[in-house]
This record gives C-alpha cells, sequence and structure tokens, in this order.
C-alpha cells in the first residue's frame, strides 16, 4: 500500500480511538495493534508479544528515570512556598513588561529546561507552579496555557537533552557542541515568545490584569532570597551533569534532596506534604510514563510498516534544492510528530535523512537542533501532542482547547526556526567560537 495512505489510516485510526473518548495511553496502544493487524496481517499472539516487548524495554529506558524525581521537586515546590517565592522573585523583574506575570511561563520553563533535559518534565513541573496562580489572578486562560505548551517544550532544546544526547550518539556528532549550540536558539524561541504575549497585552491590557507587587518584594536583596531556592536547584543539578559528577536522574534526586532540605529548614515539611508530593508525583509519572510507552508501542507499529523509510526514500528521489529539502523535511517530521514521540522519530529516520542533508551540503551539527525544534513543534499538534495532554491534566480542560490556545506559540517556534534556516550562524556561532582553537 502507498506509505502516504498508509499514514493517512493510520492517523484516522488514532482519532477514532481519542475520539471515543478512551484515555490517551489505551488510543494509542489499540491504534497500534490495529494497525498492525489491518496493514501487516499480524496474529493477535503476535501483536500481543511485540507490544509486551516494546512497553518493558521503554518503561526500562534510561531515559525516563528522571521525569519522576523531576516531577517529584516539582510537587515539593508546588506545595511548599518555592512557587510563591519565585513568583515573588520574578514579578518584580517582570510587572513593568506587558503581560506582567504571564512571563514567568517563559522564564520558568527556561530555567527549568536547564535543569531536567525533559519536555514532559519541563511543562508538568512549571505548568504546576504557575497555571493556578496565573488563573487565579485573572490572566487570560488562553495566553497562560498556550505559552506553557510552547515554552515547555525548549526542555527538549535547552541543555541539558535527553533528545540531544541520544541524537549526538545516533549522528556521531560532539554532544559537548550540540548542547552548546542549543542554547542561543532557546533563548531566541523564549525571547519571541515574550514579545508576543507583550503585543498581545499592550492591544488589549485586560489579558493581563495588573497584579499586586509590594516595594518589599522589589528591593534586590528579596528578589534574590525568592529566587534563590530555584536557582540553586538549577546550579546544583547542571554542575552535577556538566562536571560527570552525576547522570541527570541522580541529579534529578539532587534537585529532590534540595527541595526537602529547603522545606525542613523553612518548618514547611511535614508528613501530610511529603506524602502529598509523592502521591501527585506518582499519578503524574504514571500518566507520562504510560503515554510514553504506548506511544513507544505506536512508533515500532509504525517502523513495521516501514512508514518513516518509505517517505524518506520518496523525499530523497525527488532531487531537490536544500531549501527546498529542509522544508519537505519540515513537512515530513510535522506529520510524523503528529503520533510519535521524538525519541522514535530520530532513531527511525536519521539513518534516511542524515546521508541526505550530509549530501545537501548542510552541518550535522546544525541538523541536529533543527530536528530537535521540529520534535518540540510535534509536542504542540494533536492527536498526540504530549505537552497538550500534559497541561489538560494539569489545568482540567478540554484537549481541544488547549491545542488551539497553542496556536500561537506553534506558529512562533515556525518563526524561530525559519530565522535558522536562513542564518544558520545562529546555531553554529557559539559552539564553533566556544571550541575554537587558540
Amino acid at each position: 500500500m502507498d506509505p502516504i495512505l498508509t499514514t493517512a489510516l493510520v492517523f484516522l485510526i488514532l482519532i477514532v480511538f481519542l475520539g471515543s473518548g478512551l484515555w490517551v495511553f489505551l488510543s494509542l496502544a489499540l491504534a497500534a495493534a490495529v494497525s498492525l493487524s489491518l496493514f501487516m496481517g499480524y496474529s493477535l499472539d503476535r501483536i500481543g508479544a511485540i507490544a509486551s516487548r516494546i512497553i518493558m524495554r521503554s518503561a526500562s529506558s534510561w531515559e525516563l528515570a528522571a521525569v519522576p524525581m523531576f516531577i517529584w521537586m516539582g510537587e515539593l515546590m508546588f506545595r511548599t512556598d518555592i512557587s510563591d517565592r519565585l513568583f515573588r522573585g520574578l514579578a518584580p523583574l517582570v510587572r513593568r513588561v506587558p503581560g506582567g506575570l504571564l512571563h514567568t511561563n517563559i522564564a520558568g520553563s527556561t530555567m527549568f529546561a536547564a535543569v531536567s533535559g525533559s519536555s514532559a518534565a519541563t511543562t508538568a513541573t512549571v505548568g504546576k507552579i504557575t497555571t493556578t496562580k496565573l488563573l487565579q489572578r485573572g490572566y487570560s486562560e488562553s495566553l497562560a496555557l498556550g505559552s506553557l505548551a510552547g515554552a515547555g517544550s525548549l526542555g527538549l532544546l535547552i541543555p541539558p537533552s535527553i533528545v540531544l544526547i541520544i541524537y549526538g550518539v545516533l549522528a556521531e556528532v560532539s554532544i559537548a557542541k550540540l548542547f552548546i549550540a542549543g542554547i542561543l536558539p532557546g533563548l531566541l524561541i523564549a525571547m519571541l515568545y515574550s514579545i508576543y504575549i507583550a503585543g498581545r497585552c499592550m492591544i488589549n491590557p485586560a489579558l493581563a490584569p495588573a497584579g499586586e507587587h509590594s516595594a518589599e518584594d522589589a528591593r534586590p536583596l528579596e528578589i534574590i532570597k525568592n529566587l534563590s531556592p530555584v536557582v540553586s536547584m538549577v546550579v546544583l543539578v547542571l554542575g552535577a551533569i556538566y562536571t560527570g559528577w552525576a547522570t541527570p536522574s541522580e541529579a534529578a534526586g539532587i534537585g529532590v534532596f534540595v527541595a526537602i532540605v529547603f522545606a525542613a529548614t523553612t518548618r514547611q515539611l511535614s508528613w501530610t506534604i511529603f506524602v502529598g508530593s509523592l502521591s501527585g508525583a506518582l499519578k503524574t509519572s504514571a500518566m507520562v510514563c504510560a503515554i510514553l510507552m504506548c506511544a513507544a508501542f505506536l512508533s515500532s507499529a509504525i517502523g513495521y510498516m516501514r512508514i518513516p523509510r518509505e517517505i524518506s526514500l520518496f523525499i530523497e528521489g525527488l532531487g531537490m534544492s536544500p531549501l527546498a529539502l529542509i522544508l519537505c523535511l519540515a513537512l515530513f517530521y510535522i506529520v510524523l510528530g503528529l503520533f510519535l514521540d521524538g525519541i522514535s522519530i530520530i532513531v527511525m529516520s536519521l539513518p534516511i535523512t542524515l546521508p541526505i542533508i550530509v549530501q545537501a551540503g548542510f552541518d550535522p551539527l546544525w541538523y541536529g537542533i533543527f530536528l530537535v525544534i521540529m520534535i518540540e513543534l510535534g509536542l504542540m499538534t494533536p492527536p498526540v501532542g504530549f505537552n497538550l495532554f500534559v497541561i489538560q491534566s494539569i489545568s482540567d480542560r478540554n484537549i481541544g482547547k488547549v491545542a488551539l490556545y497553542s496556536v500561537p506559540f506553534f506558529l512562533l517556534m515556525c518563526l524561530a526556526l525559519t530565522f535558522i534556516v536562513l542564518f544558520p550562524e545562529i546555531v553554529l556561532w557559539l559552539p564553533n567560537a566556544l571550541t575554537a582553537s587558540p
């Protein structure tokens, strides 16, 4: 069967299951099973064997190990006054900027992305801290949830990034350079988000009501005091990772330890808070991991049907110009991002697309950042936009409404991607400058 038609039919099957009201993870698993049965003729026994193998492998994968710890850290921050301190620390810095506390979504996600290396952990943690407070204060629901969907994806781009590590290993590109290369594009995207929020709120000030900021909180020492818990976690976690003293999962444990110590020293730690934070982390982690495991099953099913390879070979045979090739690959990855997780996209498509890219004259280092941004776009696109489901779980809003709120930030990320394609030095300048021979 034609790979384009097969892709469309798999997409339709998934839409049907999601539209029926089934849980997301169950819809993903059933779509994979039905597709293998219809298009590959596999028996139920064989499908069950594939599912059990893939799900068990995904459940025990090292890249998932850090997620529950980072989510627990977020729960501790949420249940103590660390979140209030974060708001009080950031509020004086953004109070004169149109949009006010909406910018804490962007700043908070950017800061936490430098801790977690995971989009799921970034979105879940920052969302737990900011969403309720923004909505309670009367800020625009569309901007509060949409900016979280966009900024939460920065966990894949701003180092340390698990996806960049996987790309570096597969493409044989320096992981240190990839980490450095992700900094400026990540800051560019965050800046575009903040400019958009400021512009919208200048046009319609009602989107961001004036907040209450005390003069005491605006004093420099108070700002430092309020931001110190989060900054300490960022410094300790990043320091542990970059010095090689700890893996990301171990560094996440350090972050949890710092949060517990802070809660204890400020006399906020109680048995109720400890158990409540652990219970909340367990529920969120179970949701995250269940979706990731079933997404891995769907990704493998699509791999069995050879859809990514066939589409990649089709693109290769078109003989396009470099810019046309990039545009075509962008569309290709947007389609894949509709129903595949980022790691699966890289593993399944990179062996085909990387030689094409290198032959067209693109730098593999640049392509790694391009690919991660394409994966980030997939996190904001239904029906399997993972950030959307995390935000739905946090905010209890309809998934369609959350997807609609994320559209402007999806387009802004596309704009940043356009800048990166037209001006590749945005990606290449910093790693080349820092690693150049004296």
